[in-house]
């Protein structure tokens, strides 16, 4: 099978294969009950699923670490660098970022392999697998970036293609909850003074019980209001 085919693969089960959880204690070991879905204690403070995905195809269109590019896109809105470098190393499944810079990944097929590593030499922290050898040395990144860009990186054809969501911005969004509110309080006030109507035409009607009393006048003249819309 190709290179090419490979990845293609990998996108196709990153789809619906996510990475396995890592229980508490002997995070080393993948066991055959971990849960099926990652979701749960991978999702940094503040993302949503959604968000997630967003991101997962901004790395893909823009590359891991331009993150310039994703917020110029306007995809993420209020997210700021610190924030997708730390839920790109949850998806990754690893705290170093840096063997994957600039490279069109999909970061969930990588974090679905190493959620299956397993051994002494593997040590993870939050689910990431942390770097315990010391920091790696400017050659051996630049060598495992070549081995990834050879291995997951997919074609200009496939990345170039990807279209990101155009969000709101949080201060368009908020005004637009502003104005919602003002219409619902509005509302509220009309069924409050309905509300009153209806329960002095039954005082009225409970002081007087004759057809021709003021509880009929004011009833008739409570049907002739206009409705509500």
């Amino acid at each position: 099978m190709s290179a090419n085919s490979n990845k293609t693969a990998g996108l196709a089960a990153a789809h619906t294969v996510v990475p396995r959880s890592m229980p508490t204690g002997q995070r080393n070991v993948v066991r055959s009950n971990d849960s099926a879905s990652l979701w749960n204690c991978t999702l940094s403070p503040g993302w949503t699923q959604e968000e997630v995905q967003i991101l997962r195809k901004a790395l893909l269109r823009f590359g891991v670490g331009n993150w310039m590019k994703i917020i110029e896109s306007e995809c993420l809105p209020g997210k700021t660098i610190a924030q997708m470098n730390l839920q790109t190393q949850r998806m990754l499944g690893q705290q170093s970022t840096a063997e994957f810079n600039g490279l069109h990944i999909d970061a969930l097929q990588i974090g679905q392999i190493n959620s299956t590593k397993q051994g002494p030499e593997i040590k993870r922290k939050n689910n990431c697998i942390v770097n315990t050898g010391g920091k790696l040395a400017r050659d051996e990144i630049e060598k495992r970036r070549v081995a990834h860009r050879e291995k997951f990186e997919v074609s200009a054809d496939v990345w170039k293609t990807i279209v990101l969501p155009k969000q709101d911005s949080p201060h368009v969004v908020l005004e637009r909850k502003r104005e919602e509110l003002k219409r619902l309080r509005a509302e509220l006030v009309e069924v409050l003074a309905e509300i009153d109507d209806v329960e002095r035409i039954q005082q009225l009607q409970s002081a007087d019980p004759s057809p021709d009393n003021e509880a009929a006048t004011a009833s008739k003249e409570l049907g002739t209001k206009r409705p509500r819309e």
